[in-house]
C-alpha cells in the first residue's frame, strides 16, 4: 500500500507535526511518502496534508485536486472548504457559528459594535487576519486585501482561554488540543513563512463543545450530501461565545494541523487505520 501525503515546495516534508503519524503507517505496512502538490501523484491514497500555500494558486490547486485519484479529503470537500464562507452556509442550518459577514471586493462593509476581525475567506496560518476597533483602518485592511473577506466580532473569551481544536478521523472523534491566541490587538498579521506559530498544548474538551462539534459534522455532511465516515480528517475550532456558549470559529477539512505532538501515539494509529480502510475502500 502506497500513501502520499500532499505537501508544498516550501514544506516538502510537512513541519513535522505528521512524524507520529507516518511511524504509525509504517509499522502497519504502508509505504509512505511526502510530495509537493501539483504533479501526477502515484499512490493507493493521497492525503492532504502541508499544501499552504494553496491560497496564493487556488485555482490551480483546486484542478490539480480534481485530477488527483483517491484524494483525502475529496475535491468537492476541499473545494467547499477552502472558502470560509461555508461558516454562513452552517449557519443557516442552526450551527451555533461566530457572527460572520462575507465582503466581496469594493462592498461597503458593515462592521459589529466592539471590536472584530478582518480575515480573507480564503486563507490559511491566519495570513492576512487583523483586529479593529476603527473602521477606517479596517475598511483600508480590506482594500488592501482585495479580495472576498470576513468580518466577525472578536470573541474576547480566546485572550484568555484561546480555542479548543477537536479532531475527528472517519467522522469519529479521536482527540481535542488547546490553541493559544494568535492576533494581537490592532495588528495586522503579516508574518513571513506560510503560517503563524500556534501555541499548542493537550486538552480535555467540555461536553458541550464535542456536542457542537458532533453538530457541525453532521450539518457539514448533510449539507454536501456525504457521509461523516467520509471526511478522512476533520477538526472543529470552537471558541467560547459572550454567554459561555461554544460557537464554532472555523471546521478544518483541508491541510489542518491535528496536534499529534500532543497526543498519545494512539491518536496516529487512529488515523493509521482510518487511512489504510480509505486505502483499500473500492473507488
Amino acid at each position: 500500500m502506497r500513501i502520499v501525503l500532499a505537501s508544498c515546495s516550501a514544506l516538502p516534508e510537512g513541519d513535522g507535526d505528521d512524524a507520529p503519524l507516518i511511524t504509525a503507517l509504517r509499522r502497519d505496512g504502508a509505504e509512505v511518502v511526502w510530495q509537493p502538490w501539483g504533479g501526477d501523484v502515484d499512490a493507493d491514497l493521497v492525503v492532504l496534508r502541508a499544501t499552504w500555500d494553496y491560497t496564493e494558486r487556488l485555482g490551480e490547486f483546486l484542478e490539480w485536486c480534481d485530477r488527483v485519484p483517491a484524494l483525502a479529503n475529496p475535491a468537492p470537500v476541499v473545494r467547499w472548504n477552502t472558502d470560509k464562507s461555508y461558516l454562513v452556509q452552517l449557519a443557516e442550518r442552526g450551527v451555533p457559528v461566530v457572527p460572520t459577514a462575507v465582503v466581496e471586493p469594493g462592498e461597503e462593509p458593515s462592521f459589529p459594535d466592539g471590536e472584530f476581525v478582518v480575515k480573507p475567506a480564503v486563507g490559511a496560518g491566519s495570513h492576512g487576519a487583523a483586529r479593529f476597533t476603527a473602521h477606517e483602518a479596517a475598511r483600508a485592511h480590506l482594500a488592501a486585501l482585495g479580495v472576498k473577506a470576513l468580518v466577525q466580532p472578536y470573541q474576547s473569551s480566546v485572550d484568555a482561554s484561546g480555542e479548543t481544536a477537536l479532531v475527528f478521523f472517519a467522522g469519529e472523534y479521536s482527540h481535542s488540543f488547546h490553541k493559544g491566541p494568535m492576533l494581537a490587538a490592532g495588528v495586522a498579521e503579516s508574518a513571513s513563512g506560510l503560517y503563524l506559530e500556534e501555541k499548542l498544548s493537550g486538552i480535555e474538551p467540555s461536553a458541550a463543545q464535542v456536542a457542537l462539534a458532533h453538530q457541525v459534522l453532521d450539518a457539514t455532511a448533510e449539507l454536501l450530501s456525504l457521509s461523516r465516515a467520509d471526511f478522512l480528517y476533520a477538526r472543529v475550532d470552537v471558541v467560547e461565545g459572550p454567554g459561555g456558549e461554544p460557537l464554532l470559529l472555523e471546521l478544518e477539512l483541508t491541510e489542518p494541523t491535528l496536534g499529534f505532538a500532543h497526543t498519545g501515539e494512539e491518536a496516529a494509529s487512529r488515523l493509521s487505520a482510518a487511512i489504510r480502510a480509505a486505502a483499500t475502500r473500492p473507488a
